[in-house]
């Protein structure tokens, strides 16, 4: 809601979330903890549509009213709704994109560390309790990372000898 165009680095494929929108009082204010602010980094795909936004918007905010001021949040569920529906894809809450996003970025492979610092939790132990059971750490899989592992570092080491 309060996203100005100024917070995103579309060449640096990056967003800056620097402040928060209050519904009730119709304000800009700081993020509700420390961790609010924070840094996201964006996909090549909202890259695109994000690009193809800005060039028929004319503002400040990303998403707002042709004055400026941010968009009535109250509509906003059913307009999602409205528009999943017309590409036919299957219909979520907006709080379950959010969801989305986290779970695909665990399934790229992001550490939980980087992984709270753009979800905005105050400590990684919120994301862990949060997705944990998304994150890969089973035993055969702990088992094949760590004979990686340690194949890479014999190899190393017998290099290394080889060169001495």
């Amino acid at each position: 809601m309060a996203l100005r165009w100024s917070d995103v680095d579309l060449a640096g494929g990056v967003i800056r979330v620097e402040r928060a929108w209050d519904p009730k009082s119709r304000i800009m204010i700081e993020p509700k903890s420390r961790a609010g602010r924070r840094r996201v980094p964006i996909a090549a795909v909202l890259r695109d549509v994000l690009v193809e936004h800005k060039m028929r918007v004319n503002g400040e905010l990303v998403l707002g009213r042709a004055d400026g001021s941010p968009f009535d949040p109250e509509p906003v569920p059913a307009r999602a709704v409205r528009a999943w529906g017309h590409v036919s894809l299957k219909q979520i809450t907006l709080h379950e994109a959010r969801h989305t996003f986290a779970s695909l970025m665990i399934a790229a492979g992001v550490n939980a560390r980087a992984l709270t610092t753009y979800m905005g939790h105050a400590s990684v132990t919120i994301t862990y309790d949060r997705y944990g059971h998304l994150m890969p750490g089973n035993e055969n899989e702990a088992a094949a990372l760590l004979d990686a592992y340690l194949e890479r570092a014999n190899t190393q080491a017998r290099l290394a000898a080889l060169e001495d």
